[in-house]
């Protein structure tokens, strides 16, 4: 609006206008805008002398609007309070957290996050998190998410950046009081045997998985089955029995002695975790940040448990 310029003193003029009128007294305006009361008198003055009609009458007890200046009011307003609008929006989105969202397992997030979630937003104050939450085992192709974790399967992923997270590590795992209670798998058994926790996913070699770490035969076994892994290490915490525990899941739990390796054995896949992120779009620098996070912290848990992987 080149001409509004031509049209009014100052913009500051038409802004004290618009306070005095709204407050109904020169004060008030006054204060608003950190001036004296005369000096708001004078630039209402001055506005009026160049629009050349009366905007206000003057009483003892306040201002009132001339019809000229209830027109003029009512434009301002509404002009105003679509540019604080804009204002307020323009300052949110500058200050407004980032979202980032991540494709995990329920029990990676369960058991490995969350109890880091204190130590994250410490690190990324301004990032909001979303899920992709996966009840079974991890696999599928990642969607349109920041973040995901995958087992890698190909040497190069056309649609997709991927980097090493963890290896694939199985151990069975129980709870100190559990192991206390019945020892481990190579103990001699008590009567009844042992309550064994497993995940109903026909897609995994549960003949390998098992059979490599258990040596005497199941039959005597109590078998608990549950289709999310979360609930089969929640168990496995609460001393209800042994479940398998992925070392990417278990190791901060392992580390902390809320869980307690079931046997020597271990079962090593070969297989990695792989952190991935969709090539479609850029890879912001605060999901690299978070990759890096994430790997690191990995790191600390792999050499905190180091004695139970040998």
């Amino acid at each position: 609006m080149p001409g509004l310029a031509k049209l009014i003193p100052s913009p500051r003029a038409l802004l004290i206008f618009e306070a005095a009128a709204r407050a109904g007294t020169c004060s008030e305006a006054a204060r608003e805008f950190n001036l004296t009361q005369p000096s708001v008198s004078r630039n209402i003055a001055q506005l009026e002398q160049h629009l050349g009609v009366i905007l206000f009458t003057r009483s003892p007890v306040g201002l009132e609007l001339t019809p000229e200046g209830q027109f003029l009011y009512r434009a301002l307003s509404d002009g105003l309070q679509k540019v604080e609008a804009a204002l307020r929006e323009l300052i949110a989105e500058r200050t407004r957290k980032q979202v980032v969202e991540l494709s995990l397992s329920t029990a990676f997030v369960t058991h490995w996050l969350i109890p880091r979630l204190s130590e994250f937003h410490r690190a990324f104050p301004e990032v909001d998190l979303r899920f992709q939450l996966i009840s079974g085992t991890l696999r599928g192709t990642p969607g349109n998410v920041d973040l995901a974790m995958r087992m890698h399967t190909t040497e190069h992923d056309a649609d997709h950046h991927s980097w090493r997270f963890a290896p694939e590590i199985v151990m069975p795992v129980c709870s100190p009081s559990y192991a206390a209670a019945h020892g481990t798998l190579e103990a001699p058994q008590q009567a009844g045997g042992h309550v064994l926790l497993h995940l109903a996913d026909p897609l995994l070699d549960w003949d390998m998985l098992w059979g490599g770490v258990v040596r005497w035969r199941t039959k005597r076994a109590i078998w608990l089955e549950f289709t999310d892994y979360a609930v089969v290490l929640q168990g496995a915490m609460n001393g209800e029995g042994i479940a398998l525990g992925w070392i990417t899941v278990v190791a901060r739990a392992l580390g902390e002695g809320k869980l307690v390796p079931a046997s020597e054995r271990r079962v090593r896949t070969g297989r990695h975790y792989h952190l991935f992120a969709p090539r479609a779009k850029p890879v912001r620098d605060v999901v690299l940040a978070i990759r890096d996070w994430m790997i690191t912290q990995m790191q600390v848990d792999m050499e905190r448990v180091g004695d139970f992987l040998r």
